[in-house]
């Protein structure tokens, strides 16, 4: 047998005692009235339902008759959300019949008086611990009602209690205001980020070097080398194939392969050694050959779809549960080529536009139309750049307009491929690299000291 002596964490002040919370708490559970009793308008024989949705909006609000109503809770009840998520909302504020997935904590009010438990139950460990051990009930996270009522807590004397409670409703409003600046400058970093996005890709971050090649000539020579490469039908020329170029008016213009002229609905001021160009000059934008469900291993070489390039983006790491064969990622590789180093990967399927470049050490395939590579073959363009750019204002909202699915946003190769991109001169681009990174580390500090 295990006694409470065992688990005490620390010592406590004199005249306080730890107790299990199931020694002086009742948690009563509420009924589940038949859906065919619900009533949408209040009358003087109903009464209302109160569920865990009724504590955020009044939207919903739901009687039933005063003969169904088994389990009654007034404002100043404390209420537990069972369910979740989240598990264990603490609520309070309602009057009416509760239904089965709110439960009612009733403390012996010679222990503990009603208000410091609706604090108590609030403690940060117990909601950890809950959560660690939490249920699958219905699809829903579930309360573990049993390591509930064995959580042991240090309870003070009543009249101590009650200066705690003063204390609290005295200095929570401020907590709350903390909590309030501290996700407004989290909002501000954000905006700070992006706003550092739309100076470095408009050449306004750092100074321009005119001993820079022009941006423009080495568009021409990648031009060039694909010209060359359909003159020995190694590759065909693509029948939409379009060229930007700046008008004598300082306006941008794009030329087809029927040497055709129209102007782009684009506006852009860049720096005379810049230039704008399609996203197809400077990457081959591909995805990979459809792996099957059935070719999925638990073991083997990492096999990411959408999601898992999200996390790369966000974290740089991904805990990965899916798989394919050693053997089967040899063919791939042959017969369609895999991520090599300085290649994007992009989220292409619901949480669209996040980047992730490839690394030296990086050894994965990807699933088909989920997530797409673009290729950096032509080296016309530093990755770290491109990644920057990708997650400007200016490409992501073109990603946002040219990338609807029927029922979540998607990119193709062929939307991918249209995109407009900011091309600075090469020693450009690695100085706005610098400067972002410096930038962002800095930003990236502020954030930490708050979190």
């Amino acid at each position: 047998m295990k006694y409470i002596e065992d688990e005490i964490p620390f010592e406590l002040p004199q005249g306080w005692e730890w107790m299990r919370l199931q020694n002086f708490v009742d948690f009563i559970g509420g009924s589940q009235p038949p859906k065919s009793t619900f009533e949408y308008t209040a009358t003087k024989d109903n009464i209302r339902l109160i569920q865990i949705r009724d504590y955020k909006t009044d939207k919903f609000l739901t009687y039933i008759p005063r003969s169904k109503a088994r389990r009654f809770c007034n404002k100043d009840d404390v209420m537990i959300g069972r369910y979740g998520p989240p598990i264990f909302q603490i609520l309070r504020g309602l009057e009416g019949s509760y239904n089965v997935a709110l439960m009612k904590a009733v403390a012996n009010t010679n222990i503990m008086l009603n208000d410091y438990l609706y604090y108590l139950l609030q403690d940060g460990e117990l909601l950890k611990m809950l959560e660690s051990l939490s249920d699958r009930t219905c699809g829903q996270d579930g309360i573990n009602m049993y390591e509930l009522n064995r959580y042991i807590v240090g309870i003070p004397p009543l009249n101590e209690q009650t200066k705690i409670i003063d204390k609290l409703v005295a200095l929570l409003p401020v907590v709350d205001k903390i909590e309030a600046d501290k996700t407004t400058l989290q909002d501000l970093i954000k905006q700070t980020k992006s706003k550092i996005l739309d100076l470095a890709i408009r050449g306004k971050l750092v100074p321009q070097d005119p001993n820079d090649e022009p941006a423009s000539v080495l568009l021409e020579r990648i031009r060039a080398e694909k010209e060359e490469l359909i003159k020995q039908r190694k590759i065909k020329r693509d029948k939409k194939e379009s060229v930007i170029f700046k008008g004598e008016d300082n306006s941008y213009y794009l030329t087809t392969s029927d040497n055709k002229s129209y102007s782009v609905d684009i506006s852009i001021d860049l720096p005379d050694n810049w230039t704008l160009c399609y996203l197809s000059e400077l990457f081959n934008v591909c995805s990979a050959k459809r792996v099957r469900q059935s070719d999925w291993r638990k073991e083997g070489v990492p096999f990411f779809r959408a999601r898992e390039i999200v996390k790369l983006a966000d974290n740089g790491f991904v805990d990965n549960e899916l798989f394919i064969s050693e053997e089967h990622f040899l063919k791939v590789k042959e017969e369609n080529g895999i991520p090599k180093s300085g290649d994007l990967m992009i989220s292409g399927v619901g949480t669209i536009g996040k980047i992730y470049i490839v690394k030296d050490t990086d050894r994965f395939y990807y699933k088909d139309a989920s997530v797409l590579c673009f290729e950096n073959r032509k080296k016309a363009i530093d990755s770290r750049y491109a990644k920057y750019m990708l997650e400007s204002e200016f490409l992501q909202e073109q990603m946002r307009d040219h990338s609807k699915g029927t029922t979540v946003d998607t990119i193709t190769i062929s939307a991918a491929m249209e995109y407009i991109c900011v091309l600075p001169p090469l020693p450009e681009q690695t100085r706005i690299v610098k400067a972002i990174e410096t930038a962002f580390t800095q930003l990236d500090e502020i954030a930490n000291s708050i979190a």
